[in-house]
Protein backbone atom coordinates (compact mmCIF):
# COMPACT_ATOMS: atom_id res chain seq x y z
CA UNK A 1 0.00 0.00 0.00
CA UNK A 2 1.11 3.55 -0.61
CA UNK A 3 2.64 5.46 2.30
CA UNK A 4 0.12 8.28 1.93
CA UNK A 5 -2.83 8.08 4.24
CA UNK A 6 -5.03 11.13 3.44
CA UNK A 7 -7.69 10.65 0.78
CA UNK A 8 -10.51 12.87 -0.46
CA UNK A 9 -13.90 11.44 -1.42
CA UNK A 10 -16.71 13.16 -3.27
CA UNK A 11 -19.68 12.24 -5.43
CA UNK A 12 -22.88 13.51 -6.89
CA UNK A 13 -26.29 12.68 -5.41
CA UNK A 14 -26.52 9.34 -7.26
CA UNK A 15 -23.51 7.90 -5.46
CA UNK A 16 -23.89 9.06 -1.86
CA UNK A 17 -24.61 5.60 -0.37
CA UNK A 18 -21.70 3.98 -2.20
CA UNK A 19 -19.37 6.85 -1.31
CA UNK A 20 -20.26 6.41 2.36
CA UNK A 21 -19.56 2.66 2.13
CA UNK A 22 -16.19 3.38 0.52
CA UNK A 23 -15.38 5.97 3.20
CA UNK A 24 -16.16 3.50 5.99
CA UNK A 25 -14.15 0.76 4.26
CA UNK A 26 -10.98 2.77 3.82
CA UNK A 27 -11.23 4.41 7.24
CA UNK A 28 -11.16 0.91 8.73
CA UNK A 29 -7.86 0.41 6.88
CA UNK A 30 -6.32 3.44 8.59
CA UNK A 31 -6.85 6.09 5.93
CA UNK A 32 -7.77 9.62 6.96
CA UNK A 33 -10.90 10.24 4.90
CA UNK A 34 -11.74 13.78 3.82
CA UNK A 35 -15.34 13.42 2.66
CA UNK A 36 -16.41 16.63 0.97
CA UNK A 37 -19.97 15.54 0.23
CA UNK A 38 -22.62 16.14 -0.76
CA UNK A 39 -24.63 14.90 2.20
CA UNK A 40 -28.22 15.31 0.97
CA UNK A 41 -29.92 13.44 -1.87
CA UNK A 42 -31.06 16.53 -3.79
CA UNK A 43 -29.89 16.60 -7.38
CA UNK A 44 -26.45 18.15 -7.74
CA UNK A 45 -23.89 18.67 -10.48
CA UNK A 46 -21.05 16.14 -10.71
CA UNK A 47 -18.57 18.60 -12.32
CA UNK A 48 -18.55 20.70 -9.16
CA UNK A 49 -17.76 17.70 -6.96
CA UNK A 50 -15.17 16.19 -9.30
CA UNK A 51 -13.29 19.48 -9.57
CA UNK A 52 -13.44 20.13 -5.82
CA UNK A 53 -11.93 16.75 -5.01
CA UNK A 54 -9.31 17.14 -7.73
CA UNK A 55 -8.27 20.52 -6.32
CA UNK A 56 -7.63 18.85 -2.94
CA UNK A 57 -5.33 16.31 -4.59
CA UNK A 58 -3.61 18.80 -6.92
CA UNK A 59 -2.89 21.17 -4.02
CA UNK A 60 -1.30 18.40 -1.96
CA UNK A 61 -3.94 18.64 0.76
CA UNK A 62 -4.83 15.01 0.02
CA UNK A 63 -2.59 12.35 -1.46
CA UNK A 64 -5.25 10.51 -3.44
CA UNK A 65 -8.91 10.89 -4.35
CA UNK A 66 -11.91 8.69 -5.01
CA UNK A 67 -14.90 10.18 -6.79
CA UNK A 68 -18.21 8.65 -7.78
CA UNK A 69 -21.24 9.45 -9.90
CA UNK A 70 -23.81 7.36 -11.73
CA UNK A 71 -21.40 6.11 -14.40
CA UNK A 72 -18.12 7.47 -13.03
CA UNK A 73 -17.46 9.03 -16.43
CA UNK A 74 -18.67 12.61 -16.00
CA UNK A 75 -17.07 13.21 -12.62
CA UNK A 76 -13.81 11.71 -13.92
CA UNK A 77 -13.81 14.10 -16.87
CA UNK A 78 -14.31 17.06 -14.53
CA UNK A 79 -11.44 15.92 -12.29
CA UNK A 80 -9.07 15.46 -15.21
CA UNK A 81 -9.47 19.12 -16.18
CA UNK A 82 -7.45 20.05 -13.07
CA UNK A 83 -3.71 20.27 -13.79
CA UNK A 84 -1.77 17.44 -12.19
CA UNK A 85 -4.70 15.04 -11.95
CA UNK A 86 -4.65 11.62 -13.53
CA UNK A 87 -8.01 10.02 -12.85
CA UNK A 88 -9.35 6.83 -14.37
CA UNK A 89 -12.82 5.33 -14.19
CA UNK A 90 -12.73 1.65 -13.31
CA UNK A 91 -15.29 -1.11 -13.10
CA UNK A 92 -12.81 -3.95 -12.56
CA UNK A 93 -9.88 -4.59 -10.23
CA UNK A 94 -7.28 -5.14 -12.97
CA UNK A 95 -7.82 -1.66 -14.41
CA UNK A 96 -7.80 -0.12 -10.95
CA UNK A 97 -4.37 -1.57 -10.21
CA UNK A 98 -3.03 -0.71 -13.67
CA UNK A 99 -4.00 2.97 -13.52
CA UNK A 100 -1.78 3.25 -10.44
CA UNK A 101 1.04 0.99 -11.65
CA UNK A 102 1.32 2.25 -15.22
CA UNK A 103 -0.37 5.66 -15.29
CA UNK A 104 0.48 6.95 -11.80
CA UNK A 105 -3.19 7.81 -11.29
CA UNK A 106 -3.83 9.90 -8.23
CA UNK A 107 -7.61 9.62 -8.43
CA UNK A 108 -10.08 6.80 -9.02
CA UNK A 109 -13.61 7.19 -10.34
CA UNK A 110 -16.36 4.62 -9.88
CA UNK A 111 -19.84 4.41 -11.37
CA UNK A 112 -22.36 3.77 -8.61
CA UNK A 113 -24.93 2.61 -11.18
CA UNK A 114 -22.37 0.35 -12.85
CA UNK A 115 -20.88 -1.71 -10.02
CA UNK A 116 -22.30 -3.00 -6.77
CA UNK A 117 -20.86 -2.25 -3.36
CA UNK A 118 -18.84 -5.46 -3.04
CA UNK A 119 -17.05 -4.97 -6.36
CA UNK A 120 -16.57 -1.26 -5.68
CA UNK A 121 -14.72 -2.03 -2.46
CA UNK A 122 -12.52 -4.55 -4.28
CA UNK A 123 -11.76 -1.91 -6.93
CA UNK A 124 -10.82 0.57 -4.19
CA UNK A 125 -8.54 -2.00 -2.55
CA UNK A 126 -6.83 -2.75 -5.88
CA UNK A 127 -6.28 0.96 -6.52
CA UNK A 128 -4.94 1.67 -3.04
CA UNK A 129 -2.83 -1.47 -2.95
CA UNK A 130 -0.94 -0.70 -6.16
CA UNK A 131 2.07 1.56 -6.58
CA UNK A 132 3.52 3.37 -9.57
CA UNK A 133 6.20 1.27 -11.27
CA UNK A 134 8.09 4.18 -12.85
CA UNK A 135 10.63 3.32 -15.54
CA UNK A 136 9.19 3.32 -19.06
CA UNK A 137 5.82 4.23 -17.55
CA UNK A 138 7.24 7.50 -16.16
CA UNK A 139 8.22 8.54 -19.68
CA UNK A 140 4.68 7.92 -20.86
CA UNK A 141 3.08 9.70 -17.91
CA UNK A 142 5.30 12.71 -18.64
CA UNK A 143 3.98 12.68 -22.21
CA UNK A 144 0.37 13.08 -21.05
CA UNK A 145 1.06 15.89 -18.57
CA UNK A 146 -0.13 19.29 -19.81
CA UNK A 147 2.54 21.89 -20.47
Amino acid sequence: MTTSKRIVLSSDHAAIPLRQAVADHIAQQGWEVVDIGPTTPESTHYPIHGAAAAERVASGDCDLGIILCGTGQGIMMAANKVKGIRCGVCSDTFSAAMIRQHNNANMLSIGARVVGEGLALEIVDAFLGAEFEGGRHATRVDMIEPN
